[in-house]
């Protein structure tokens, strides 16, 4: 079953992020607070939504998305930050209902675009992602400004009376 996450799942979801942090070979990646995830899902301006995955009632995977704009098709789209399912839920089919729900937001709303990134050496999730007709956007790079990077560009921006 795929639901709506309530402010009640934010723990649930924390931990899962956690997980995902630590399967892609990152935990200390994960520094999200509760407060910070509740504030961006349930707050006055949510900033992201998120579903979740059950099994037999308990939450067993979570899917967390935001909206993204194209330029080119002049709509709105789905930009998916997290996709998880916990180990033993795995082959059940939560993570392709999640993405089918996924999916059927972005039909339904009039949304063109359905986006995720996934690292080069996740083999499973890049076969699973093929075998629902996702394809890889190869000419494309990811590029992430970060700490004093960051920091140093807004600076210059100040610097000029930005």
């Amino acid at each position: 079953m795929i639901r709506a996450a309530t402010p009640a799942d934010v723990p649930v979801i924390l931990a899962m992020i956690g997980e995902l942090a630590a399967y892609e070979r990152a935990p200390e990646a994960a520094q999200a607070t509760e407060p910070q995830l509740k504030e961006a899902l349930f707050g006055d301006q949510p900033a992201a939504f998120a579903l979740i995955a059950e099994a037999d009632g308990e939450p067993v995977g979570f899917a967390l998305w935001f909206r993204n704009f194209s330029t080119w098709t002049g709509t709105h789209g789905v930009y998916l930050e997290d996709l998880y399912v916990r180990p033993e839920a795995r082959g059940g089919g939560h993570g392709k209902a999640l993405l089918a729900a996924l999916a059927e937001i972005c039909v339904s709303r009039g949304y063109e675009r359905f986006e995720w990134s996934v690292l080069d050496w996740n083999e499973p999730s890049i076969g699973f992602y093929r075998s629902i007709g996702a394809q890889p956007m190869d000419e494309w790079t990811v590029f992430r400004l970060t700490g004093n990077a960051l920091h140093n560009l807004a600076g210059s921006a100040r610097a000029n009376g930005a």
